[in-house]
């Protein structure tokens, strides 16, 4: 299968993504965070099996595909071949100005190069947008002698921001105030503005892909990101192809390409597997509770709650929830099965996760 898709090689790339999420969507879509039991279980046996009696230690290592019970070999090498692409190719980029990169994060600014060093645009650009620009560090790091650099940000703080930080590098650019969700927006963007977003979330990135097609913007380069941040309960396809789609995603399933794990530190990943495996066995208490095999959405709590014991932890969740607690609850237990549960999901998250990346490229396709 190639690997640079371009002309024709998109489309069918697209529509091969498309067969294999929707032939495979009971293996992908159902979470099991919010499942006891899911339905391929009973399918595919000895998979289940396999991943339940991993450890959470397992869950974190790597593992080799072809070692675990089928169909997961199969599905890992058809999901590694529809998710090959080849690199972008680098394109010539003027080094930064002095101190340009001063007060930005060095990970934000290493993300910024790696964006500007792959514009491979036809034509040099006279005037710049940065759409959702924060600061603009973005636009400040593309703009060149001769050039214009608008910058579009909802935040007022971030806009001041930006304009000192401009000011301060004497460089000729304008920060705006502008909600891009708003009429108004299209204003902006014309035949001469070349459109640059990185890490537009949800409706953002896609407000500007349709606004920069209407106002035939000639060219635009975006990373989109945080699919499930849009405020309709379904994804709203933008192509012709995804639309005629049988495949229909939920705000749960645009989430799953967000989901790969980063490099945390020992106590942020300590955090991470008390939270969840304290919500896990939430989980469990709730459904003895309502005596329903149901899952019960719950909050954001902040770290702090993970100092409370864990019967205080429940019993101020179950508060939030307007749930009365009656009966005798073997806290300890109920505390232990969490961590068993955690394990189990972390686990079974491994047959989902491989279908993380051929979504994620099925909505850039698209």
């Amino acid at each position: 299968m190639p690997t640079s898709l371009h002309s024709h090689l998109l489309l069918e790339r697209f529509q091969a993504l498309d067969r294999f999420l929707i032939e495979h969507q009971a293996l992908w879509k159902p979470r099991p965070f919010t499942h006891l039991r899911l339905d391929w279980e009973g399918t595919y046996p000895d998979l289940a099996r396999h991943l339940r009696q991993n450890t959470l230690a397992d869950a974190e290592g790597e593992v080799d595909p072809h070692a675990l019970p089928a169909p997961y070999p199969q599905l890992a090498d058809a999901a590694q071949t529809l998710s090959a692409l080849g690199n972008l190719p680098a394109s010539a980029l003027r080094a930064a100005a002095h101190r340009l990169d001063v007060n930005v994060p060095g990970r934000k600014w290493q993300q910024i190069e790696a964006f500007a060093s792959h514009l491979a645009f036809r034509a040099p650009s006279r005037h710049w947008l940065d759409w959702c620009s924060g600061k603009g560090h973005l636009g400040r790091r593309l703009l060149q002698p001769g050039q214009r650099l608008t910058c579009l940000e909802y935040d007022p703080e971030l806009v001041a921001a930006g304009q000192a930080l401009s000011a301060h590098h004497h460089l000729p650019v304008q920060h705006i105030h502008q909600d891009v969700m708003a009429p108004g927006s299209a204003e902006h963007l014309d035949a001469d503005t070349s459109v640059v977003a990185l890490h537009a979330c949800g409706d953002l990135h896609v407000q500007l892909l349709r606004l920069a097609s209407q106002q035939n913007c000639p060219q635009l380069a975006v990373a989109p990101c945080c699919y499930n941040r849009i405020a309709t309960a379904q994804n709203q396809a933008l192509s012709t192809a995804a639309r005629a789609s049988a495949l229909q995603l939920s705000l749960d399933d645009l989430g799953l390409p967000l989901s790969e794990t980063v490099t945390a530190g020992a106590r942020v990943r300590r955090q991470r597997d008390t939270s969840m495996a304290r919500r896990l066995g939430f989980d469990l208490l709730q459904r003895q509770q309502r005596q329903t095999d149901q899952y019960l959405s719950t909050p954001s709590l902040p770290v702090a709650w993970l100092a409370k014991p864990f019967e205080q932890y429940c019993r101020d969740l179950a508060a939030l929830k307007q749930l009365d607690l009656h009966g005798d609850i073997d806290w300890a237990a109920l505390e232990s099965a969490g961590w068993e549960r955690l394990a189990q999901v972390r686990n079974l998250e491994r047959l989902r996760n491989l279908f993380r990346r051929p979504l994620e490229l099925w909505l850039a396709l698209d």
